[in-house]
């Protein structure tokens, strides 16, 4: 059975970011990625912005996971820096990692050009029913990131709430 004009499901966007959580900037990215998740058929929940600590970051994964959100989008914080720690929180919440679709971000973000896509530790996996992905903090890595995603989200979701027999 397939999901055909339905939604998608639920989404929650996590953005971390220091300078955001602390109010010295406004978000911007939380409402890029809320727009193209509604565009892909999602209903969004919210946007939380949190500091780039591991457990604000685990907080935030686990109550999106026990509100029973489909899919959680963390963005910011994948990089190499001693403050990029949102793959090494998201490690401790993850029941199953999908390696495949996090070397895709890498992949194609690299292609088009989001050099920080390119060189994240972003994990993609399953946390109890929900999908949970790890973006790199750009524009460009959001963007293309998310187009990435387009056709792989609605296979996992899919799988995971039983409605793909294959």
């Amino acid at each position: 059975m397939e999901r055909s004009a339905q939604r998608l499901g639920r989404a929650l966007v996590v953005v971390v970011d220091d300078r955001t959580a602390q109010g010295e900037i406004e978000d911007s990215i939380g409402p890029l990625v809320t727009e193209l998740l509604e565009e892909a058929g999602f209903i969004v929940d919210g946007s939380v912005v949190v500091r780039a600590d591991t457990v604000e970051i685990r907080n935030a994964l686990n109550t999106a996971v026990i509100g029973g959100v489909d899919l959680v989008i963390t963005v910011g914080a994948t990089g190499v820096s001693p403050r990029d720690v949102t793959p090494d929180a998201t490690a401790g919440v993850l029941d199953r990692p999908i390696p495949g679709i996090g070397e895709a971000l890498r992949s194609s973000g690299l292609a088009a050009g989001a050099i920080d896509a390119g060189i994240s530790r972003g994990l993609v996996g399953v946390s109890g029913s929900t999908l949970v992905v790890n973006l790199a903090g750009s524009r460009a890595a959001v963007r293309d990131g998310m187009a990435t995603l387009s056709s792989l989200v609605p296979h996992v979701i899919d799988e995971l709430s039983g409605l793909d027999e294959s």
